[in-house]
């Protein structure tokens, strides 16, 4: 699991004492793969609302970071 999302997971209670520990394999890609649907429909946010204004090269910008950040293409 990618180390920024383990840490999100622990601020949320989901710490090796909480239900992390009670989840099976599939439950625990589950999550992961919701945290990662999250953070692509923000990057789809930067990369396609308001394409044609100026904010435009600070949104592609921000995207990459998120990227960067995140580890999610």
């Amino acid at each position: 699991m990618n180390e920024r999302f383990e840490s999100l997971m622990y601020h949320a209670g989901m710490t090796a004492q909480g239900c992390w520990d009670e989840m099976d394999s599939y439950q625990r890609e589950a999550v992961e793969k919701f945290a990662r649907l999250i953070v692509k429909e923000c990057l789809n946010q930067c990369y396609f609302r308001g394409m044609n204004d100026e904010l435009y090269s600070g949104q592609l910008r921000a995207a990459t970071y998120i990227e960067e950040h995140f580890g999610v293409e």
